[in-house]
């Protein structure tokens, strides 16, 4: 009987406590690779919705201008036709983008998407909650989300809308910024 608990051994403790070392790297490196892949997944989700959001101003300024061109030269009042007029007066058309700013110009505008009625900037806000967008509630209002109608040169035929997000993400220092360019040839 003596014999058998002379060849017994235990772990000691230095065994145990590298164990529990080995255990707890492991544990952390896991939840680190999970967090770093939840931020990675809703960043990817919110460039989706934020895609969309930018769709939905590309499609509503192609809209309001097949609607100006279907009645040009004489747009209808109250109707999205005689938006065009507003979008591209002198006074709301720049000469220069300001891509890479988080800051909308003085004459950046939005459109409400329901009612394809041009909103100034006083209804843009910096004030981001989750991702751009523009909220439908009343007021409404754009959350990081804006247009510039840009024309380079008085003589060009065209027209170029720079649609613009920007809004502060998940583990990034700085915000994202996403947008696109639409080119509308006047009549």
């Amino acid at each position: 009987m003596l014999i058998g608990k002379l060849y017994q051994r235990g772990d000691t403790l230095i065994e145990v406590l590298f164990a529990i070392t080995v255990f707890s790297l492991v544990t952390v490196g896991a939840l680190s690779i999970m967090n770093s892949s939840t931020a990675v997944a809703e960043r990817a989700l919110e460039i989706t919705l934020v895609r969309n959001q930018i769709d939905a101003q590309a499609e509503a300024l192609r809209y309001i201008h097949d609607s100006y061109i279907a009645t040009y030269p004489n747009p209808v009042a109250g109707q999205p036709s005689a938006e065009w007029a507003a979008i591209t007066a002198n006074n709301a058309v720049t000469n220069a983008s300001s891509f890479g700013t988080c800051t909308p110009p003085p004459k950046a505008f939005v459109i409400n998407t329901l009612t394809e009625k041009v909103l100034a900037r006083t209804f843009i806000t910096t004030n981001v909650q989750t991702y751009a967008q523009l909220r439908l509630t009343t007021p409404v209002s754009s959350e990081g989300l804006w247009v510039e109608a840009i024309k380079a040169n008085p003589a060009n035929k065209y027209i170029d809308f720079h649609i613009r997000a920007c809004w502060p993400s998940q583990g990034m220092n700085v915000p994202m910024t996403l947008g696109t360019i639409v080119r509308l040839y006047e009549p």
